[in-house]
């Protein structure tokens, strides 16, 4: 089901760690964010779409995690852009003549078989300067970063005053840091600050996995996000009720706890 979040903004929320998929309403058609997880789940979206007459017209990937680049042949094919480091980095994953195999392994097997990945990554580059996204449709002003994954983008809707934040500022998921980079918590202490420069000009935040946030939330999101991150870099235990024993789902302590590892392991290897 839709809900709108903003005058021609809706949303859609998937059972998977309530997965937000965006609809952006333009002059001829949508565009769509993430636009889902399973199967049954896409079609049934294009459906709603075809019955409020809104073709989709455009895709965005806000960066190269599977469950962000999927899609389904129900919502035709329509340019479906990323940034050029996210697609950099979904087309390195195909490349390799087992990538539908790497994928699997981290799939959550309640859905796996649901889940289709014939066309799953065909994402086309912006230039790596562009700003905002190329569709007939409101301003969609593009905030690419380096936290969480490669290429991430956070997109703001600005008739709408909408943040479309990616795999960041949850309500449920703490800070999931890309621990491949060269500098994970100043990555994301810098998206976090980047962030807040457009805070003035939101009323409302979706994250990749979570509630939507109303006015006022982008930033006490910020700043809870920040507090777990600093603590992570100075040694500190977080006292951040999603690592803890009233966790939104039960794996999220180990999750958090794996990334303390790796991190020290960082720090021993210099």
């Amino acid at each position: 089901m839709l809900k709108q979040v903003a005058e021609g903004v809706l949303v859609h929320e998937s059972e998977f760690i309530q997965s937000n998929s965006v609809v952006v309403q333009g002059r001829d058609g949508v565009l769509l964010i993430d636009p889902g997880i399973t199967g049954d789940e896409m079609a049934a979206l294009a459906n709603d779409l075809r019955e409020l007459g809104q073709p989709v017209v455009a895709g965005f990937s806000t960066h190269p995690d599977w469950d962000h680049v999927l899609w389904h042949a129900s919502f035709g094919a329509p340019p479906r852009y990323g940034t050029a480091r996210c697609a950099a980095s979904i087309q390195d994953l195909l490349s390799n003549a087992d990538w539908k195999d790497r994928i699997a392994e981290g799939l959550p097997p309640e859905y796996a078989e649901d889940i289709p990945m014939d066309l799953l990554g065909h994402i086309t580059a912006l230039p790596a300067e562009a700003a905002q996204i190329p569709w007939d449709g409101p301003r969609v002003r593009i905030f690419e970063h380096q936290a969480h994954a490669p290429g991430h983008a956070a997109l703001l809707i600005e008739d709408g005053r909408v943040l479309v934040a990616g795999d960041m500022l949850s309500d449920i998921l703490m800070p999931f840091l890309d621990l491949e980079a060269a500098n994970p918590l100043e990555d994301y202490l810098a998206a976090l600050r980047l962030f807040e420069g457009v805070a003035d000009d939101v009323d409302a935040v979706i994250p990749g996995h979570g509630s939507v946030g109303g006015v006022g939330q982008l930033r006490a999101r910020i700043k809870q996000d920040r507090a777990y991150v600093q603590d992570l870099r100075d040694g500190r235990d977080p006292d951040d009720p999603r690592v803890g024993p009233s966790a939104a789902l039960d794996w999220l302590p180990d999750v958090h706890r794996w990334q303390l590892e790796r991190l020290a392991q960082r720090e021993q290897h210099g």
